[in-house]
């Protein structure tokens, strides 16, 4: 019944949308739900970013953008029936927003011919191109946010944190998991002591982790949360005590909906970042002509300029880019999936590229290739400012340690080829 009710919903779209020829892009949203305030301004940027282009270039090589929406809850039953759903439409490319989604997405899509573009997301080893040939996760992944943390407290303790202590609250699922191997291995590198505290699903509550925290004192907290997970944790941080200078969650743990119900108290937090914050950059002038005052906005348009709203146009605007490369390689406009993979792989997104499209400096410069699904692993840092109620990058994007990293994409993606007979991708 419930594959029937997603179906019906999606025909509906479909139903609305034009007769012509248009380049299709699923957005697997979460509008309702435990998650909903996360995933309502992604889905609200992504959606924007592509009516932008509509309005204002007639579309993407002529062709117009249509967004196919289709609600998952965050939930990866209903994020799979979706993509059963949707992917008959000439679906182009699949951003799941959801690790759990991801995993279960990885065969089909492959099987299907349709990317999956798993943006700092999903299956870390997936960066291995040789082995995930539909599979995307650039510009950064999981095990960069680990690395890139650590570098970071390495930057500002004199390059020395032996003999500190380092807590990693984490989501208690593969999401939050996923960071566990490579901060091992770079604690056994640093000579630091690992402290992991799992909080359950959906982390509304977590006194007794807190509790442990202020028992055993870490230097620096780190975390891997989402949700209504990640106020608790921050509100819950306050009431110890803790420096909020020294707690620095993972990009899904940085946005305003983390921080604002702590009040001042959230000041200092800190949250790694892969793309810029705030709406000082030319393109949101242009969203907000083309999309918010003509009334088109996905949302109420009071999300422009948010992390989560910035971190789905990002995922819009390196779609586009990518459909654009698939339609220059192929020489048509009207591009399948499987030319969209192509142009996925061959992508390369420079400063010069950025600021043509109006985001100078949002992101870094990374370049995609057949074995490199994952970009350049740049990883920067953001602060929280609760006096002006802003984020601000505090770190330029700067490598991760590729000398942990490599191994691990390495031996797990190996496995995954073992298990599943999957031939070598590249050469």
């Amino acid at each position: 019944m419930k594959m029937k009710l997603t179906t019906m919903a999606v025909a509906a779209v479909m139903a609305a949308g034009p007769v012509m020829a248009d380049l299709v892009f699923p957005s697997l949203s979460y509008r309702t739900g435990p998650y909903a305030a996360g995933g309502i301004p992604f889905a609200d940027g992504y959606a924007d970013y592509m009516t932008l282009l509509n309005e204002r270039d007639g579309g993407i090589g002529g062709l117009p953008a249509r967004i196919l929406e289709c609600e998952t809850g965050y939930n990866t039953e209903k994020g799979v029936e979706c993509y059963e759903a949707t992917k008959g439409e000439g679906s182009l490319v699949y951003q799941p927003l959801s690790t759990g989604i991801t995993y279960q997405l990885i065969p089909k899509a492959t099987a299907d011919d349709i990317p999956v573009h798993s943006m700092g997301y999903g299956r870390t080893s997936a960066k291995n191109g040789n082995v995930f040939s539909h599979v995307f996760n650039y510009p950064a992944n999981y095990w960069d946010g680990a690395s890139g943390a650590i570098n970071y407290l390495l930057e500002a303790n004199g390059n020395d944190i032996s003999g500190k202590k380092i807590a990693l609250v984490y989501h208690n699922s593969a999401y939050g998991k996923e960071p566990i191997r490579t901060l091992q291995g770079l604690a056994e590198k640093h000579g630091f002591e690992l402290m992991e505290v799992a909080v359950d699903h959906p982390g509304q509550e977590q006194k007794s982790q807190w509790l442990q925290i202020r028992r055993e004192r870490p230097d620096f907290v780190l975390m891997w949360g989402w949700g209504v997970m990640n106020q608790v944790a921050i509100q819950e941080a306050a009431n110890i005590r803790y420096p909020m200078e020294n707690f620095i969650g993972i990009w899904w743990s940085g946005s305003e909906n983390d921080v604002l119900p702590a009040g001042d108290a959230a000041n200092g937090y800190k949250a790694l970042t892969f793309h810029g914050v705030g709406s000082d950059f030319p393109v949101f002038d242009d969203i907000q002509k083309y999309v918010v005052d003509a009334g088109k906005a996905a949302g109420a348009g009071d999300q422009v300029g948010t992390v989560l709203y910035n971190r789905g146009l990002y995922a819009a605007m390196l779609a586009a880019e990518a459909a654009k490369k698939a339609q220059e390689i192929h020489g048509v406009a009207d591009i399948t999936p499987g030319m969209m993979r192509d142009g996925m792989e061959a992508l390369e997104i420079t400063e010069a590229k950025m600021a043509e499209l109006g985001l100078p400096n949002f992101g870094p410069e990374f370049t995609v290739s057949c074995e490199n699904h994952g970009g350049n692993a740049l990883v920067g840092v953001t602060q929280w400012d609760a006096s002006a109620g802003s984020w601000s990058l505090i770190s330029d994007f700067k490598p991760t340690d590729g000398d942990i990293i490599g191994p691990l994409i390495e031996e797990d993606s190996a496995a995954y080829a073992n298990e599943n007979n999957i031939p070598a991708n590249c050469g």
